[in-house]
């Protein structure tokens, strides 16, 4: 039975690094994307609400990952510190999705 849960602890903490390094792969990504889209249009009146959209969209994203493996590290070390980073990040992407829906649905208009 120890043998098992060593093999669980072993899995979610690879998993854990593994969405983790999903979540960096988010950031930098939707940074390239977004300076891609925006250097060549820099001049343009509403480039710093085309950027917050696109940017923001790929932070959102990556909280989610995020959200996964402190979920993960919750479940393996339920430390109240670790119980405080899961809260912490669930907020701040929940707000982030909020803001960016909004965002989104107006310019759809």
């Amino acid at each position: 039975m120890e043998h098992i849960k060593e093999i669980i602890i072993y899995l979610s903490e690879t998993l854990q690094t593994f969405l983790e390094l999903i979540s960096v792969l988010c950031v930098f990504i939707g940074l390239v994307r977004t300076l891609w889209t925006v250097i060549p249009n820099f001049n343009n009146q509403s480039i710093f609400h085309i950027m917050r959209t696109r940017f923001g969209s790929w932070l959102a994203l990556a909280l989610e990952f995020q959200l996964a493996a402190d979920i993960l590290a919750t479940t393996i070390n339920p430390s109240l510190d670790e119980l405080l980073k899961l809260a912490i990040i669930a907020v701040i992407r929940t707000f982030l999705n909020y803001f960016l829906s909004r965002e989104l649905t107006a310019e759809n208009k």
